[in-house]
């Protein structure tokens, strides 16, 4: 950012904005600092601000890797295709082919991410403690099953 005589050259990407006062170049760079920092939206396969407490990766394979984690109540797992293939994670009994794919603690309510393309990613957050088996679409049939174990936490 340069200034001279009032008037303030901001270069972004190659490129000379130019505009009059201190206040407005200094807004509009916490305007795009505050956009950039909310994070995106899970489904878009972009991070999101939340760690999780378990990175579960997609395979070519039709694997999850890890199968199985175990994690605590309000924690979040993180699944990332490191695939070509488009895969899902889905823990919804309506869309199994098969029942004992998926399984559901009591009061849990189903997910499913959607299509996830080769690099993508997505996460849930898990509140309700219980056990979770949950499963590919595409790959079901191939044994793409994974596991999620939320433990209670202690106070």
């Amino acid at each position: 950012m340069i200034e001279r005589a009032g008037l303030t050259i901001i270069r972004f990407g190659g490129h000379r904005l130019r505009r009059r006062g201190v206040q407005l170049a200094t807004i509009t760079w916490i305007l795009l600092l505050a956009v950039g920092a909310g994070g995106m939206s899970r489904r878009a396969g972009w991070p999101t601000s939340k760690k999780p407490a378990a990175v579960i990766k997609m395979t070519d394979r039709l694997t999850f890797e890890p199968a199985r984690v175990t994690i605590k109540v309000g924690e979040t797992v993180r699944w990332k295709s490191a695939s070509l293939l488009v895969h899902t994670v889905t823990a919804d009994p309506a869309l199994a082919a098969n029942p004992e794919d998926v399984a559901l603690p009591v009061g849990a309510k189903p997910f499913n991410s959607g299509n996830i393309k080769p690099g993508g990613q997505f996460q849930h957050t898990f509140k309700v403690p219980g056990t979770y088996r949950y499963f590919c679409i595409p790959h079901e049939g191939a044994g793409m099953i994974g596991v999620v174990v939320v433990r209670p936490t202690t106070r």
